[in-house]
């Protein structure tokens, strides 16, 4: 078979070979897909295929064995899906980093990455510096007001949870 002839044939057939697998599939994108990719495979044997011995006939039987492959391989899936017990939940951040995170987000952003950097993401100074393109006493400057910021906003937050009743030394009188 031509390549012409191909063309002619798949131009004729295709509709028709989408209509019987859509009719076997009960889905209109899975019969395209395996109409599809029984034409590609005949596209590749078209040498073989002659125009008057039933090339339509070998196609629909490729594309027919296709959608059963695919429809076992569907039933294997979901029979590995339901025997596969689902995965325990995670629990959510705790308390701590909860506030953790609510202090970090209102330091500045130059102070807050150079925490985040150095102290949850274990880097040196060195390598914070590098990261952020800033000189090594301005990423110490940083870590230091960021650490005495945190400080401050945990404090109040620990004194917020107790519902203000904990006094800080400083609101003492002496």
């Amino acid at each position: 078979m031509t390549e012409e002839e191909f063309d002619v044939f798949y131009a004729a057939a295709f509709p028709r070979l989408v209509g019987q697998m859509f009719a076997l599939t009960g889905d209109r994108n899975e019969a395209q897909d395996v109409a599809q990719e029984a034409f590609v495979r005949a596209w590749d044997k078209r040498q073989h295929l002659l125009a008057d011995a039933a090339p339509e006939a070998w196609v629909r039987t490729v594309a027919m064995r296709l959608a059963v492959s695919r429809w076992r391989r569907a039933l294997r899936w979901a029979d590995i899906v339901r025997r596969t017990p689902p995965p325990e939940p995670t629990p959510g951040p705790g308390p701590e980093r909860t506030a953790l995170v609510q202090a970090l987000r209102k330091l500045p952003e130059p102070q807050r990455l150079a925490v985040v950097l150095h102290h949850l993401c274990d880097m040196s100074l060195e390598q914070v510096a590098s990261e952020t393109g800033a000189p090594i006493g301005t990423v110490k400057a940083r870590l230091s007001r960021g650490r005495a910021a945190l400080a401050r906003q945990l404090s109040l937050a620990d004194a917020e949870a107790l519902g203000g009743k904990g006094e800080k030394e400083d609101d003492r009188v002496r």
